[in-house]
């Protein structure tokens, strides 16, 4: 199942591929805007392609925002500023989520296939010749929460208590 953002950045490309074909395998960065009323996506897509398209930049957003597919999960794309395009989602896009997280329970946001990197999370355990405090527990809940953050994200983990 795709998510939605990947979904938006296909929907993207293949706006890049109907109005400047020449450009097809252009990369589309999609970020979330730091104002919520700058829409749920954005993309400086049409500033990055435009010198080399040698097209206006907000011209060429136009063109894009034209060109998008119809599609249930966008609501709408606006031009913003010298060529940004933000893009607003329709409700049942952004509930999807939720749908999503049920079927995959505890695998989700968790990496299918391996990194191939071996990572070693180094990090403190209660000193047995000396006093415990908080730090020693805080510290080896840090530890042990990091490593499995990289476990989840592909990679192969050793850790290490000290």
């Amino acid at each position: 199942m795709n998510d939605v953002k990947h979904e938006v950045r296909q929907m993207l490309a293949a706006a890049i591929a109907e109005a400047v074909p020449a450009f097809a395998d252009t990369s589309v960065a999609l970020e979330r805007p730091k104002q919520a009323a700058h829409g749920d996506y954005a993309s400086n897509v049409a500033m990055a392609l435009a010198k080399r398209a040698q097209r206006n930049p907000r011209q060429l957003a136009e063109a894009l925002i034209a060109a998008l597919p119809p599609s249930p999960l966008i609501d709408r794309a606006e031009i913003a500023g010298a060529g940004f395009i933000n893009i607003f989602l329709t409700p049942k896009a952004r509930q999807s989520v939720v749908a999503r997280i049920l079927q995959e329970g505890a695998q989700y946001g968790q990496v299918a296939t391996p990194s191939g990197k071996h990572v070693m999370v180094e990090f403190v355990s209660a000193n047995p010749t000396g006093p415990l405090h908080v730090g020693h527990g805080r510290q080896a809940a840090l530890g042990d929460a990091i490593a499995s953050l990289l476990e989840t994200q592909g990679h192969a983990v050793t850790r290490e208590y000290y």
